[in-house]
């Protein structure tokens, strides 16, 4: 089942942070890529996991990308720290730290580091199958994925079909052809993975965590309106949920979803019986059909030079608001926000300008 009108933040760690505590990120403070500077995860704050823990019978695992602590906020022990069960990943943002890169690089595995030279995604992958074939009540697998991501690189043969050389000047020179390549092993060792978990028993929920980089992206978004940025190509993102109890398999869903959401409905499908936060509301019913209260809004942000605001958005209307500087649009006409209706809307657009607006406010406040 895929959802069509999912808005994250348009940077990971943010959005991680969405999804593990189910509250937007001016609450946590976790609002950009560097936890020194734009915030890290606060060890006040409950986990997904640690909800689990506490009013379920569910076991949980993070596995891949963590980045959401500081040397100050626990280190090596942030994830158990956080209520993670079993963590086993790179604490950091990406491999792109000198004298490593995606197989070779720092594992921390329940607080104790080592060095791996496997590529991350097969590493990921094999640690995954591996904990869940060692379970015996129900789980939650988190896995996060560190590719693709910059530094863009070639995988290993035997994941991927492009033709091409590895070179430094080639990956300069043809970035998009080599995030291909890291887009398609990921897909691989997705196979692996998904052969080895007993989909009658499992629901599988996929997806992203920002836009594609500007180097990368492709039409019909544009360089400098993707990751990083509030317009669509850095925050709309793909969501799709397959497995047990999904009787709409196929369906296409416009509900608005925010990652926040994340946290709710995954408790309401472990039957904690949490169905609704302040900030997160489960669409568990939309995958039977079931009526529920659906979003009116979805909302974003980020707070990482250069881009400094937020963005709302109803079924219609999208406004950002970066600094005091406004756009607006109609996701209807205007998927690809071309007409900016600041400068010249209607009197509907700017009642539904001064409409969200309010929303905002109210949920800033």
């Amino acid at each position: 089942m895929t959802f069509d009108a999912l808005w994250a933040d348009p940077l990971c760690s943010p959005t991680r942070a969405t999804i593990l505590t189910g509250r937007y990120g001016f609450r946590t403070g976790v609002l950009g890529t560097n936890p020194n500077i734009n915030g890290a995860i606060p060890l006040t704050e409950t986990s997904i996991q640690k909800y689990l823990t506490d009013h379920s019978a569910y076991k949980s695992a993070v596995i891949g990308k963590w980045h959401l602590s500081n040397s100050a906020n626990g280190g090596a022990d942030n994830p158990k720290n956080m209520g993670v069960e079993y963590f086993a990943g790179l604490l950091g943002a990406s491999h792109d730290v000198p004298d490593q890169n995606y197989s070779n690089w720092t594992l921390t595995k329940n607080g104790v580091t080592s060095t791996v030279t496997e590529y991350s995604t097969t590493y990921f992958t094999n640690e995954a199958i591996n904990w869940i074939g060692q379970q015996k009540t129900p789980w939650f697998l988190w896995l996060s994925y560190t590719a693709p991501h910059t530094p863009f690189h070639l995988p290993p043969a035997g994941l991927h079909t492009q033709s091409l050389s590895g070179t430094a000047a080639d990956i300069d020179a043809n970035p998009r052809n080599y995030y291909f390549a890291t887009l398609e092993a990921l897909d691989t060792e997705m196979g692996r993975l998904l052969n080895a978990v007993d989909r009658q028993n499992a629901i599988i929920i996929f997806i992203g965590d920002n836009g594609s980089p500007s180097r990368v992206v492709q039409s019909p978004y544009v360089p400098g309106r993707a990751k990083g940025t509030l317009y669509q190509g850095g925050i709309h993102l793909p969501l799709i949920v397959s497995g047990t109890g999904v009787t709409r398999a196929g369906a296409r869903e416009a509900a608005l979803i925010n990652t926040t959401d994340l946290f709710s409905t995954v408790a309401d499908l472990a039957g904690t019986g949490l169905t609704t936060m302040p900030d997160s509301q489960s669409f568990k019913g939309l995958l039977t059909g079931g009526s529920i209260q659906k979003r009116a809004f979805a909302y974003s942000e980020v707070s990482q030079d250069p881009t400094v605001g937020w963005a709302i958005r109803n079924e219609k209307y999208k406004l950002i608001d970066l600094g005091g500087v406004q756009a607006l649009y109609n996701l209807v006409a205007d998927p690809y926000e071309n007409n900016n209706l600041i400068l010249s809307g209607t009197s509907e657009d700017t009642t539904a300008k001064a409409a969200l607006q309010n929303i905002a406010n109210n949920v800033r406040q």
